[in-house]
């Protein structure tokens, strides 16, 4: 498998393209603020082809360029229902004090082709298997995407629920720390250690690694090591 990313714009929002391997179709997740140039670099770099977009939620510095990605390769964005309304009025998932700084508005749109993600569904798309998990907390249609390497290797993009040393926050729109907690309990803390995961800022962690010291994961989990 091909994993490639970069942090986008001023939010240095994870972007990244997944493939089986180069010179292959590929996904593509969380093309966030001026995501559109880096990515066709990369794309170029790898000789890769998109067919599609998988965004994990509805926040803009995450969906910032899903239209220009996904109308300029006329390939569909992928969204849970819950967080599609952000999509064409990113203000919803804004605080008031977020709202003040940009002026009151930010103009997006959706791309020409969206569908609906739904939890535990199964996405065969460009020669991958992506399963969707539902992991509302930071947003109502927060979602992971989870897809195994050759050795069985859990590679799990996590957008904002789990981070290296932190988790998503819960005080925008949306938001609920209960929620989240459950989440990350059900959703992430019963992968196996050796699980990698890749957030929606930030660098690559395992969920090992979280486990052991994440101090926001310590009063959710069995004892350390006892991943399934």
């Amino acid at each position: 498998m091909l994993v490639a990313g970069f942090p986008a714009g001023s939010f240095q929002t994870n972007c990244y393209a997944v493939a089986a391997g180069e010179g292959a179709a590929c996904v593509v997740v969380d093309p966030g603020q001026d995501a559109v140039e880096p990515l066709e670099e990369l794309l170029a770099k790898h000789r890769l082809t998109p067919v599609a977009v998988l965004l994990t939620h509805g926040h803009f510095d995450h969906t910032f360029s899903v239209a220009p990605v996904c109308d300029g390769h006329d390939i569909p964005a992928w969204i849970h229902p819950d967080d599609r309304a952000m999509l064409a009025d990113p203000m919803k998932g804004l605080s008031a004090e977020a709202k003040a700084f940009f002026g009151g508005r930010i103009e997006l749109r959706e791309p020409r082709e969206v569908r609906e993600l739904a939890d535990g569904s199964a996405l065969e798309l460009a020669g991958l298997t992506l399963s969707v998990d539902h992991t509302p907390g930071h947003t109502q249609g927060s979602v992971i995407f989870t897809t195994p390497t050759e050795d069985g290797v859990d590679v799990i993009f996590a957008g904002d629920t789990l981070f290296a040393g932190s988790i998503g926050r819960t005080d925008l729109p949306g938001g609920d720390h209960a929620q989240m907690l459950v989440s990350l309990r059900e959703k992430l803390l019963t992968r196996a250690d050796t699980a990698l995961v890749l957030p929606g800022h930030g660098q690559t962690t395992t969920i090992g690694r979280e486990r052991m010291t994440n101090p926001f994961l310590q009063d959710l989990q069995p004892a350390p090591g006892r991943g399934l």
